[in-house]
């Protein structure tokens, strides 16, 4: 289709029934709930059901941004599924979930980059479309960390939830979508953020689980420094190089690890508080589907307009920090 941008065409999200508070985290560590408030702005949190797995999360969210978009399943020429907390080692979760909704045309794969790992797959779903430019892509974003939490180690334990989102990407008019990516890795940092067993260099065995080698272990203070550092000069980079300046982008949605962090980050930004888009006050981190499901409840509540400038940016394990400017096309989405 000639003329045409790759931009956002729906959104769609699924947070899992359990309600979890900070008062029920608090029975388990040893901080008290006004704790993680007054150090996170985390309230609750979602946690998945015994019966759920990752590709139920995202499979819901997926279907949910399909019938926004009065998409259907079979027209998908492509289906990216980003999460580091896969159903199985193997088969790839995108295969689960293609089943899951009948998409049999779309050509499917997983993508781990963490927390980053949507806008990554935005950005790959993106070169994808550009060969074929009146087909549409499905990204969608699921973690499920309740399983992988150590309540000893309060300081990560207390920041995570289950959850998942979706955008369905495919042409709209020239100047709208996405205007610019920017993506970076720092192979040097991965240690910040791990699960050391379960993989080929330590493989899953009573060992290993005794040893709380399948936890998710994170250096709190060394990931705070490296957002700081790195992420603002990545964010400025990306919007000048798309041809504007931040204080143009009239919708910032970060990744939402911490809430007294992204305040920092928009204070060295020069974003106004008004601009930044949270959900982590009910939904806490929900790593790479951070992203989807906050963009999902700006689009939900009518905060963002046609022709509006929206700065997605996720950084996370690995370290990665992957970064999208776009152009919001407004169109018409049915209600799921």
């Amino acid at each position: 289709m000639a003329g045409t941008s790759t931009g956002v065409l729906a959104t769609g999200s699924y947070l899992p029934d359990e309600e979890v508070t900070n008062a029920d985290v608090a029975k388990k560590v040893s901080v008290t709930a006004e704790w993680i408030e007054e150090r996170t702005l985390i309230r609750a949190r979602r946690y998945a059901a015994p019966d759920q797995a990752t590709s139920d999360l995202a499979a819901l969210a997926a279907k949910s941004a399909l019938e926004r978009g009065g998409i259907a399943a079979d027209d998908l020429a492509y289906l990216i599924v980003s999460t580091s907390t896969g159903d199985f080692p193997l088969p790839p979760t995108a295969y689960l979930v293609q089943d899951a909704i009948g998409a049999r045309r779309a050509a499917c794969m997983d993508i781990n980059v963490v927390c980053s790992g949507f806008v990554y797959g935005v950005a790959v779903a993106r070169a994808l479309l550009a060969t074929r430019p009146d087909g549409y892509a499905l990204v969608v974003a699921a973690d499920l960390y309740s399983r992988s939490l150590d309540y000893d180690d309060f300081r990560s334990s207390i920041l995570f939830g289950d959850g998942a989102g979706a955008v369905v990407l495919g042409p709209v008019p020239p100047g709208y979508g996405i205007l610019e990516v920017d993506l970076a890795s720092r192979g040097d940092e991965h240690h910040l953020i791990r699960i050391e067993a379960g993989g080929s260099r330590q493989p899953s065995s009573a060992e290993t689980v005794a040893a709380g080698g399948h936890y998710v272990r994170m250096e709190g203070h060394r990931v705070r420094d490296f957002v700081l550092a790195e992420v603002p000069p990545a964010l400025r980079r990306l919007v000048t190089q798309a041809g504007f300046e931040i204080g143009q982008v009239d919708h910032f949605v970060p990744h939402q690890p911490n809430g007294i962090l992204l305040g920092k980050l928009a204070e060295r930004l020069d974003v106004p508080r008004s601009r930044v888009h949270l959900t982590l006050d009910k939904y806490a981190n929900v790593g790479s589907a951070s992203v989807p499901v906050t963009l999902d409840d700006a689009n939900r509540s009518g905060a963002l307009n046609d022709g509006d400038l929206v700065l997605m940016t996720a950084f996370g394990g690995g370290m990665a920090i992957g970064s999208c400017l776009l152009r919001w096309a407004a169109r018409t989405e049915k209600e799921a």
